[in-house]
Parts: structure tokens; C-alpha cells; sequence
């Protein structure tokens, strides 16, 4: 009986060394290790079979576990059965596990063996030798099987990679020449992320996706590229896409390329027609991807007369473009829809489904005579008018226009009146009505103000005699431009005068020696106003807006403290807070209890023998 194997549940297989350390370290820590002098021969024995033992059933455990997490090739599915021997050859693959068998067997042999030595020993030394030489044999029959463990661990890891394909699912198999665009296909159906270059075997394994069609779920499987050559010539990748076309219940989507940028419309079509002896008992469907560059009707009449005879042959053809996605989810929905009939379709033709039919009665009802039933048309299923257009939300709008959004809130506004929408008087300043101090008679006086100042100015009251002359306010602006010239010259000299000035370390001298440190040299400053000041100055300054001592003020926007007496308020209020998690005997905001664990009657004072057990 076949089933559907998960490669991805098999744990690390450990090499040889690893199984021996983690087999002898397991001994010495969960058997007994003293013997003491006035043990009798008896409990001795005891003693050394129980180690032998207690070997001999951790290596078989580690050995079962290998063999039964490991795939049984006859009872895989042929899909999964296949790939493995695609990968590696079956009778090798048989051959390591039949040997870890065969190891297995042999250890359980030896144990057996020595444990009934183990009864006729007579002395202590004679257990040992016998516990040792068990143990020898055992490590020795596991170290042999280091080939056959570092095999079946690379096969793991092989295994571990493949996808977790269900032979009985419902399955979409995408096959064709490479570089076509399947991949690109999955990628827009599921939401499996396939790698896509424009370069052939880009895809060099198989990829799976899901995808929902009519609430059921389907799985997508993306196979490599095929060339169009013998089978004996194909290599591991080739072999993978046709173990998929030959056993897996899909149907079949065989994409064409029609910009013919790898190979010709001829050939795909000679390529179908030779791996179309796979197709036995399946669906098929012809997809003609990248419409946007090529268009059937713009293809040569003989490449559209190859396109019509496999037409012709049965064979459904559709169209599609992965880049402007014109098509895609047409080509999903009729190859899910003829799946489906398929799969019907073959559910209905087996012997289970006749001994159903047979079971089955389905009533027709009968009408009575002289009863007429009145027909109900039930409200919901009455036409009706259609609904006003929804408003657009804001967010619907910003999302169209994007970077040219501009929102106007105003037009929402609810007034009676509509030209005051987009006045900009203020209603309320200051907690007061505008509107209670608006004159009405603010406009005409405003015009009255105006005329006076006009009738002001040409009378020349605010005019200067000083200043109105033409030469006497050239000669303000040379004034001026000559100032900043000045002003700019200097603080140009200043900085190309301590860009090139060097400064030379001082000596050390023997009073900084004995001192054991070196005077700081006064580092010359810049005030706002771009004059220097000396490191003497600055201190000064500085110490003059040193706080009062015993307050620490920190700048306020980085404590957020106006004053000393903000901050000695805050700490006030911290410790009122702390009194109740004190009470409580709290460490802190938590509210867990950490007591001290190091208690003083246990770890203080004399101990006399054998009072130390509890530990």
C-alpha cells in the first residue's frame, strides 16, 4: 500500500564516533559505577550485566530509530519512489540499511553472549575483562558501519530538500521547453517566490504552490525545463520533471513560448508531440504565454497552421501574458475547472461508484390532481433599482491621485452660509467671539485711512531731505557693501591663521614627572559673536551658573525640570510611591517577591559526616 511520505520528519543521522561517545557517555552516566569491598561475587555479576545490558540496548535503540524513520522504497509512492532514485540508486540505498540491520542483529548477539559468561565468572577482575571485551565488540560492529551511516545521513539531507508534493491532490503540472515562463506563472497564481532570469534552467528542481479555486485547494508544481532528447540522455534535472508528468493525477498545461526567443514555434510543437505519450489517461492543455510581444494572429501563416493542426488534434489552447497578466487567471480557472470534470468523470467510471448508484433513489414528486400551488417570489430576488454611487472616502481619493493629493477639509464644512467656507478671519482669539468686535462699518473706514495716508505721503510729510538724494544714498550703499567686505576678509584671515598655524607638543618636564600628570594647555574658544576667548574665561563663565550646591539641574529640555524646586518635588513623590512596594518587600515596580536564597542555617557553620546528603 503506497502513501505519502514526509522526507522532512527523518532526524540527523550521528557518523560512527558520535554514536559511540553518545552511547558509552549514556552507560556511565545511568548505571551504577562503585563497587565497593564487601560486595559478594553475586551482586557483582549483577553489576557488570547490567552495564552490558544497558550498552547493548542504547545502541539498538539507535539503530531502530535509523532503520524505521527511514522510507521503506516498496511501500513510497512510484512519484516519491522515483525521485529517491533519481537521486541515488535504490539498491545501495537497500544495501546500508540492510547492513545497519545486519549490525543491529549482531550486537544483540554479542550481548547475549557475554551476559552469559557474565554467570560463570568468579571474580571481580574476571567481570571487568568480560564487561570490556563486551563493550570492544560493540563499538567495533557500530564503527564498521561508518560508510553506511555517512551515506544514509547525505541521503537525508537530499531527501530533506525535496517539496512536499501529495500525489492525490489536486495538481496543476506546468511542463515545456525551458525559459517559457512557467515559473513566472506559478509566481502569479500562488504565492510560491520561484526564481525567474531570462536564461534557460533557471528552474533546476521541482517547486510546489497553492492556490483556491471555487473554495477547494489546488497544488501548483513547477517542473525544469525538458529538452527534446532521449531519455538516456537526459540528466537529473530532466528526470525529475518526467518522474512528476508520469506519475502525478494533474492535469498537464504545456506552456509555449510565442516570441520564439530560445526555440522555435516548430520545435515546441515537435516537443509535444514526443512526450505526449505521458499524457496517457490526463487532461492536457496548450498555454501560448508572451502576448505582449508576439500576438498569434501577427505569427507567419505556416507557424499558425502548426498552431491549427494541434488544435485540431483535441488538444484545448489558450492564451496569456505573465507581464501584463492578461489571461492568467482564465488559464487558472479552465485548468481547475477540467480537472475537476476529470476527476468526476473518473470517480463516476470505477466499480465503487455503480454499487452507489445502485443504493441511491432519487423521489420525483407527483402532482396531485386538482391542487394548484400558487408561486412565492420572495423580496429578495426582485430587481431592483440600483443604488445611489457611494461617496468616495478621502482615502480612496489620496490613494488615486497619490503624490498630488491635496485634501480640502473645508468643503465639508456644515454652514449656512457658503461664502464664508473659505474666508480666513478667525472665528474665536483669545476664548472671544471675533464677530462681537467686527465694526460693519470696518471697510469704508478702512478706505478713509488710506486716502489720508496717500494725501500724507504726497505732501511729503514722512519724506527726509537727508536721504532723498540720489548721491547721498549711493554713497550709504558703498558704505555698507565696503563693511561687509571688511567683516568677511577678517574672519577668512582667522581661519586660514589656525588652519596652518602646527602646534608643537610641550617638554615634559621634572615637575610634571614627579606629579605624574600634565597640565591641560588653555585651548583658546569662539564666542557667538565669532570672537576668541581664552580657556580661563570660559571657566569663569562657567563656574558663575553653577547651581546651588546640593541641587542637581539638569538643562530643562533634557530633564524636563523648570527649577530646583520641581526637582526636589519629584523626588519627593518617588519615595512616597516606594513606601507600599517596600511594605511589601518588593525589589522594585515588578510584582514578584525575590527572596534571599542563601540561607544562613545551611551554608554557615560545622558539619559532621554524613550530614552533607540533602545536597
Amino acid at each position: 500500500m503506497s502513501e505519502r511520505y514526509n522526507f522532512k520528519r527523518i532526524t540527523p543521522v550521528p557518523t560512527a564516533k558520535q554514536l559511540v561517545d553518545i552511547v558509552l557517555s549514556k552507560t556511565q552516566r545511568k548505571t551504577p559505577t562503585v563497587i565497593h569491598k564487601h560486595y559478594e561475587i553475586v551482586r557483582i555479576r549483577g553489576f557488570y550485566m547490567r552495564k552490558i545490558k544497558f550498552c547493548h540496548q542504547s545502541i539498538y535503540d539507535k539503530l531502530t530509530s535509523i532503520l524505521q524513520e527511514f522510507p521503506k522504497i516498496d511501500e513510497l509512492h512510484p512519484f516519491q519512489s522515483d525521485l529517491l532514485g533519481n537521486m541515488y540508486n535504490k539498491d545501495h540505498y537497500k544495501l546500508a540499511l540492510g547492513q545497519i540491520n545486519v549490525a543491529r542483529k549482531i550486537c544483540s548477539d554479542v550481548a547475549k553472549d557475554y551476559v552469559r559468561l557474565m554467570k560463570f565468572s568468579t571474580s571481580a577482575y574476571q567481570c571487568k575483562m568480560l564487561k570490556k571485551q563486551s563493550f570492544g565488540r560493540m563499538v567495533k560492529i557500530t564503527m564498521k558501519q561508518k560508510a553506511n551511516l555517512e551515506y544514509l545521513e547525505s541521503v537525508r539531507q537530499h531527501v530533506s530538500r525535496l517539496p512536499s508534493i501529495d500525489p492525490n491532490s489536486r495538481t496543476l503540472l506546468l511542463c515545456g521547453f525551458p525559459n517559457v515562463g512557467k515559473s513566472s506563472f506559478i509566481n502569479k497564481i500562488t504565492r510560491a517566490d520561484v526564481e525567474v532570469q531570462p536564461y534557460a534552467f533557471t528552474t533546476k528542481n521541482l517547486y510546489v504552490g497553492h492556490t483556491d479555486y471555487e473554495f477547494q485547494a489546488y497544488q501548483v508544481v513547477d517542473t525544469p525545463g525538458i529538452l527534446d532528447h532521449d531519455l538516456s540522455e537526459m540528466n537529473l534535472i530532466e528526470l525529475n520533471a518526467i518522474t512528476a508528468l508520469s506519475h502525478l493525477r494533474a492535469i498537464i498545461i504545456y506552456v509555449m513560448d510565442l516570441s520564439e526567443f530560445s526555440f522555435t514555434i516548430e520545435a515546441q510543437v515537435n516537443h509535444y508531440r514526443s512526450i505526449k505519450g505521458m499524457f496517457k489517461n490526463k487532461p492536457v492543455m496548450v498555454v501560448l504565454n508572451k502576448l505582449d510581444v508576439v500576438r498569434p494572429e501577427d505569427l507567419t501563416e505556416e507557424k499558425q497552421a502548426l498552431l491549427k493542426e494541434l488544435e485540431e488534434e483535441g488538444v484545448q489552447m489558450l492564451k496569456m501574458s505573465t507581464v501584463t497578466e492578461e489571461g492568467v487567471m482564465n488559464v487558472r480557472n479552465e485548468a481547475c475547472k477540467k480537472l475537476l470534470e476529470h476527476r468526476l468523470q473518473f470517480k463516476l467510471n470505477t466499480a465503487r461508484a455503480e454499487g452507489v448508484k445502485n443504493r441511491v433513489h432519487i423521489a420525483q414528486p407527483k402532482p396531485r390532481p386538482g391542487f394548484v400551488k400558487p408561486s412565492i417570489v420572495h423580496e429578495s430576488t426582485l430587481v431592483r433599482e440600483p443604488a445611489a454611487k457611494k461617496k468616495k472616502l478621502q482615502r480612496e481619493i489620496e490613494m488615486e491621485e497619490d503624490d498630488d493629493y491635496h485634501p480640502n477639509y473645508r468643503e465639508e464644512w456644515m454652514v449656512e452660509d457658503q461664502k464664508v467656507k473659505y474666508t480666513n478671519y478667525p472665528e474665536i482669539v483669545g476664548g472671544k467671539n471675533v464677530a462681537d468686535f467686527m465694526d460693519p462699518l470696518i471697510v469704508e473706514h478702512t478706505a478713509k485711512l488710506l486716502e489720508e495716508e496717500k494725501k500724507r505721503e504726497e505732501m511729503g510729510v514722512y519724506s527726509d531731505p537727508y536721504f532723498d538724494s540720489k548721491e547721498e544714498k549711493e554713497e550709504m550703499g558703498r558704505w555698507f557693501n565696503m563693511k561687509s567686505t571688511q567683516k568677511l576678509h577678517r574672519i577668512e584671515h582667522k581661519d586660514k591663521k589656525n588652519a596652518n598655524r602646527s602646534i608643537m607638543p610641550r617638554a615634559k618636564s621634572l615637575v610634571d614627572e614627579e606629579r605624574g600628570r600634565k597640565r591641560k594647555r588653555d585651548v583658546a574658544g569662539i564666542d557667538d559673536e565669532g570672537r576668541s576667548q581664552s580657556r580661563g574665561l570660559i571657566r569663569s563663565k562657567s563656574r558663575s551658573r553653577t547651581p546651588a550646591k546640593g541641587l542637581l539641574v539638569t538643562p530643562r529640555d533634557k530633564s524636563g525640570m523648570r527649577d530646583a524646586t520641581q526637582v526636589k518635588k519629584a523626588r519627593k513623590m518617588h519615595k512616597v510611591a516606594q513606601r507600599d512596594r517596600n511594605m511589601h518587600a518588593k525589589k522594585g515596580e515588578g510584582d514578584r517577591v525575590i527572596p534571599n536564597m542563601m540561607l544562613k542555617h545551611m551554608l554557615s557553620g560545622k558539619r559532621g559526616n554524613g550530614s552533607t546528603d540533602r545536597r
